[in-house]
């Protein structure tokens, strides 16, 4: 039988290794926690970068047309009228008809006609001063659909050409701001416009 010594010192050892274990687990659970001392990482910064302002384009200036407004015994006097043929008169109703003078009138030019007296033939006659950049636009569609005329005046200065079809001569010509159109079906060749339009070069004021 034990003597009350051992037992006691067996006792006193048993609650030493309890205590002991008890405080390794309460040791390993501090630990296995996230450090309360530890700084948090910081988050981005929620300022956001400058956005450049986006250009805007600047707008193309829009090329209105030049209103060109003259008598039509200016454009052709009742003289050069006479001299081209004596049949033909002013014609008070005219109405532009003419593919050409159309466009003159789109270009805030001035139209006129005459009529054969005997045949009924009309001259149509348009001039327009539009601005550089239709003028350039009207050059290039003559220069397309027409044949170059040297004898309606020396180039650059003055550029003409001549075009035919369903039975009308038309003579489109270009001096300075000036677009020239004359459409008859009088006219079967670019000789038949020339002394018209010498007439209407000579009385139009200069560029």
């Amino acid at each position: 039988m034990p003597r009350p010594n051992t037992l006691l010192r067996a006792l006193q050892t048993g609650l030493a290794l309890a205590a002991a274990s008890s405080a390794l687990l309460l040791s390993g659970c501090a630990t296995a926690g996230a450090d309360p001392t530890e700084s948090p990482v910081p988050s981005a910064s929620g300022t956001a970068a400058p956005v450049e302002p986006t250009a805007v384009p600047t707008p193309e200036p829009t090329e209105e047309p030049v209103p060109f407004e003259v008598a039509c015994d200016a454009i052709l006097t009742p003289q050069d009228v006479y001299d081209f043929n004596p049949n033909f008169g002013a014609e008070p109703g005219y109405t532009p008809a003419a593919a050409g003078v159309v466009g003159v009138v789109e270009e805030s030019g001035t139209a006129c006609g005459w009529v054969n007296q005997t045949s009924g033939e009309v001259i149509e006659v348009g001039v327009a001063t539009p601005p550089p950049g239709a003028l350039e636009a009207r050059m290039n569609t003559a220069a397309l659909g027409g044949t170059p005329v040297p004898t309606y005046g020396t180039p650059p200065a003055v550029e003409g050409y001549f075009s035919q079809g369903g039975g009308t001569g038309e003579a489109q010509v270009f001096s300075g701001p000036y677009w020239i159109v004359i459409s008859s079906e009088a006219l079967f060749e670019p000789g038949d416009a020339a002394q018209l339009v010498a007439a209407i070069l000579g009385n139009l004021p200069p560029a």
